[in-house]
């Protein structure tokens, strides 16, 4: 073990490692990059991150620059879990802290996963509802910000998040809460590195307006720091926005307090199968407005590969050989939307098949949830390799965006098979690639960029689903107008000013480092 992990490991009371094998292991996370750090540490309280990042700081100031990553599971699938400086998991800040039933709060540590919260919020009857991955730490989901299957209906992690506590650049403990007017200028005034926070964040509200309405306008993505427009609100002023979709480049999280709803224990599924994309589009646009808890549109090749690898899908697929699917789950009565959705039917072509789940085939229905996942981690002589996920596309261009789509498949030899979230605009794209290949750089680069065009063109958004990290930057560092990234830059200077935060991603990250960095090897096991 060399020196800096040993003082380190003296500074703090969780460890600090800088041995191989666990470096291999934090250098790579669902993204199809690998960048090995030089240290992983894994603090066990707020005072430990506060350690560690006063001592990164303080080299900084000397010019002895480390970059800092935080780390929750390791899902990010743009690269911004990666570093080659020190990796901050918080595996080991994973506890639900108070628990307030009537008042329906609970304050958790970042590294909480959302399925141990949700389990332990059940007892009481409650529930944060965010359809991410059980494997995701809340500290993950306020940093990427990405917009879940149920945010049609429910709106997201940041309905949900009341106050966070963060753990800024020079290791002080910023605790956010939503001021008027009087107290952000008596914070403002104060000598420490959150007083000139406020101060700076003010100024720059006030000096940029005209850019923030034009902002407002026209971004649907998360390129940037966009959530800034969400900051000041009838003369207050919150903090907190900010750090939804910052990837860590602003501070660290180390706990937080959210508000729950009541659980819905009775959900019920109807999935519906179709010969051709106009119907679907009437089909959905009709069932979006019964705001189902999931709303999803799968391109029906992606049910059939499942098929292919022995799930039992028959009774999806109808004998169709092309077409599409879509999959409805309702957490309201189910007299509430039946009825209707009957109605919607019978407006429909007859070759329009209908699966309303019912005790018999709850199997069946849990197998078709369960082919996405199948599709995505089970491919031979390849690997589905997340380039262009999560983007946003509005509604009413998306059956222009699959005549695209299809002039794009011939163009780049690639099985362009969609699937996302009618409910919320967000989809995904996932070609097989072979990492080995020698020009599986460049092929990746290409498809990021026509992908990217067509999306623009159709008025969607790249980073609508979740924030560029590396990989998306490639895109949107050359496309964001002059004045917003100066914007952008100057919010990160004032948190950041020795630029030690995850200073590689979002509009540090570099097109050049990233496409030298993908993997030649297949990915880490998907958590399931």
């Amino acid at each position: 073990m060399g020196k800096i992990a040993k003082y380190l490991n003296q500074l703090t009371v969780g460890n600090v490692f800088d041995n191989p094998e666990i470096l291999e292991n934090y250098s790579t996370d669902h993204s199809a990059l690998k960048i090995k750090p030089k240290f992983v540490a894994f603090p066990e309280s707020t005072a430990d991150i506060q350690k560690l990042m006063r001592f990164f700081n303080q080299l900084a100031t000397k010019d002895i620059k480390v970059a800092v990553t935080a780390r929750g599971s390791g899902l990010d699938e743009g690269g911004a879990d990666l570093t080659n400086g020190i990796v901050i998991s918080t595996e080991k800040l994973n506890k639900l802290l108070e628990i307030d039933p009537r008042e329906r709060l609970v304050r958790v540590q970042s590294g909480i996963t959302l399925k141990e919260l949700n389990t332990a919020l059940s007892v009481s009857g409650l529930t944060v509802p965010i359809d991410g991955e059980d494997g995701e730490t809340i500290g993950g989901l306020i940093s990427n910000y990405p917009k879940d299957e149920a945010a049609g209906k429910y709106g997201g992690i940041m309905n949900y998040v009341e106050r966070i506590e963060v753990i800024l650049a020079n290791g002080d403990c910023l605790q956010t809460e939503r001021l008027k007017k009087y107290a952000v200028a008596k914070k403002a005034v104060e000598k420490t590195l959150e007083g000139e926070i406020y101060r700076k964040i003010s100024k720059i509200l006030k000096e940029n307006d005209t850019l923030l309405a034009e902002i407002s306008k026209h971004n649907m993505g998360l390129a940037g720091y966009p959530t800034i427009l969400q900051a000041p609100k009838r003369e207050t002023l919150d903090l907190m926005p900010l750090f939804f979709g910052a990837q860590g480049t602003l501070g660290i999280i180390s706990e937080v307090i959210l508000r729950a709803i009541p659980l819905k224990t009775k959900a019920s599924r109807v999935v519906a199968t179709f010969k051709e994309i106009d119907s679907a589009l009437k089909y959905l646009e009709e069932v979006v407005e019964l705001v189902p808890r999931k709303l999803n549109l799968y391109d029906l090749k992606i049910i059939m590969e499942a098929r292919e690898s022995g799930k039992n899908l028959d009774g999806v697929i109808r004998r169709l050989d092309d077409g599409y699917v879509v999959f409805a789950n309702f957490d309201d009565k189910r007299a509430g939307y039946m009825k209707k959705i009957l109605n919607i039917r019978n407006t429909l072509p007859r070759n329009v098949r209908f699966i309303f789940e019912t005790p018999e085939n709850q199997t069946t229905l849990n197998e078709f949830e369960n082919s996405l996942t199948n599709y995505l981690g089970y491919v031979k002589n390849g690997e589905r390799v997340p380039i262009l996920t999560d983007f946003y596309l509005p509604a009413y261009n998306l059956k222009n965006f699959l005549n695209d789509l299809t002039i794009l498949e011939e163009k780049l030899n690639l099985d362009l098979a969609l699937f996302g979230s009618f409910g919320n605009s967000i989809y995904s794209l996932r070609p097989k690639f072979n990492l080995e290949d020698k020009d599986f750089n460049r092929k990746a680069a290409t498809f990021l960029k026509a992908g990217a065009y067509i999306i623009n063109r159709q008025g969607g958004s790249l980073t609508g689903g979740t924030p560029e990290g590396r990989l998306k930057a490639i895109v949107t560092n050359t496309e964001m107008p002059s004045a917003e990234q100066k914007l952008y830059s100057e919010i990160k200077q004032i948190f950041d000013k020795n630029c030690i935060l995850n200073p590689d991603i979002k509009l540090g990250a570099s097109s050049k480092f990233t496409l030298t960095h993908f993997r030649d090897t297949n990915r880490p096991k998907i958590m399931i």
